[in-house]
């Protein structure tokens, strides 16, 4: 298809977002990478495709579109709802809280529960549901890992809330290090953010096992939004989700094949009182289970999946 049908009387913007609403419907588009909602991701898409503010206010949807305004808005709509192309990767841009990241096809589109648990990290709250986020404080969280680290996003997102660490961002996909390399640049932190090419720490050996000049001062802080997703759930994935690299996706039969790894490898690489933090989408039951000996913790979130388990030292080690 060249073109969408039924554009020619549409004028204003605030009609080609009627219309992307009724398209998305029709269409059965998947939600959860830039928006919930078709409103909210059709507003936003059609807004970065004309290079108006996503703060504009209501009233930018009496703007009347250009001949050459309704041509970019027909195409970048027929690329999402044909093609079934993630807005993000039309408009290279996600966001995490206040921050932007460049993204495109190599790499995952930025999504994490670690957007609601960074900022508590280091900071007492009287009423704070999750106590060992308060032991995580700015003074002794020094280095940090970033495994999986896809855009790099996380690791910039700690090294803005960290001021004082280095943060190791590690990934095994050459083409997502390339594009962490644009965002770390953009975001000027070449200087305590490094990219490390490895599957989970394979090309960091222990601390222990390195001559005592070259010794890396071990991690405070162990950061992983893993794939875990079981091999079957990716198989069936929407076009959306599959547009996405399927190696950020896929976590072998069971899903717990990339978090096996990094809490086999994590114990000798922290500090005595270091934790790890990790991700697990819908298998908090099954690394309940694989891992009770490790006497995992989980943080609250907002909307009670409560997802994100925290292992300390002591029981890796």
């Amino acid at each position: 298809m060249d073109r969408l049908p039924e554009t020619d009387r549409l004028n204003t913007l605030g009609e080609w977002l009627r219309f992307a609403e009724k398209l998305y419907a029709r269409e059965k588009l998947a939600f959860g990478q830039v928006a919930t909602n078709a409103h909210d991701e059709a507003l936003y898409l059609l807004l970065r495709t004309l290079g108006l503010s996503l703060e504009s206010d209501a009233g930018v949807l009496e703007k009347k579109l250009t001949i050459a305004e309704r041509v970019k808005v027909s195409e970048v709509l027929r690329r999402r709802v044909v093609e079934r192309v993630p807005a993000a990767y039309l408009t290279h841009e996600a966001w995490l809280g206040e921050h932007r990241f460049y993204v495109d096809e190599r790499v995952i589109i930025p999504r994490s529960y670690f957007l609601e648990i960074i900022p508590q990290l280091g900071r007492h709250h009287a009423d704070s549901r999750d106590p060992i986020l308060q032991c995580v404080t700015s003074a002794a969280v020094r280095r940090i890992a970033d495994v999986c680290t896809g855009s790099g996003c996380l690791a910039i997102v700690l090294a803005h809330h960290f001021p004082l660490a280095r943060v190791d961002a590690i990934d095994l996909s050459p083409a997502a290090l390339e594009v962490a390399k644009i965002n770390v640049r953009e975001h000027r932190l070449k200087a305590r953010v490094r990219l490390i090419e490895s599957d989970v720490f394979d090309s960091l050996p222990p601390a222990s096992t390195l001559p005592r000049k070259g010794l890396p001062v071990k991690y405070d802080l162990i950061v992983c939004n893993p794939p875990y997703e079981p091999s079957s759930v990716v198989d069936a994935q929407q076009p959306e989700f599959k547009a996405e690299p399927r190696m950020a996706h896929d976590g072998g039969p069971d899903g717990l094949g990339i978090i096996r790894k990094l809490l086999r490898q994590a114990g000798p690489r922290l500090a005595p009182d270091g934790i790890v933090m990790v991700e697990v989408g819908g298998l908090r039951e099954a690394v309940e289970r694989e891992f009770a000996a490790l006497e995992p913790s989980w943080l609250h979130t907002m909307d009670s999946s409560n997802c994100v388990a925290v292992f300390r030292a002591a029981r890796l080690q």
